[in-house]
């Protein structure tokens, strides 16, 4: 057997693997739910406030570049 590492990102597909799981299609060694908290939320005043400018500028510049390439 092999052993994968999954993260899921959305509900749906949680389901899913727990309904596979259900019919002993797969096993679910480890159910790690995390918050659905932001990072923004999570990280708010932790980072000098020229690293989280810089940060956030390179976030919107990668945003851009992808939202670009995809056309």
């Amino acid at each position: 057997m092999d052993t994968l590492i999954i993260q899921l990102t959305n509900q749906k597909a949680y389901k899913l693997l727990k309904q596979l799981e259900d019919l002993h299609l797969i096993r679910v060694l480890k159910k790690n739910i995390q918050s659905t908290q932001k990072l923004s939320e999570k990280y708010a005043g932790k980072l000098p406030a020229d690293v989280a400018d810089q940060l956030q500028q390179y976030v919107a510049q990668s945003r851009e570049e992808w939202n670009n390439n995809s056309i």
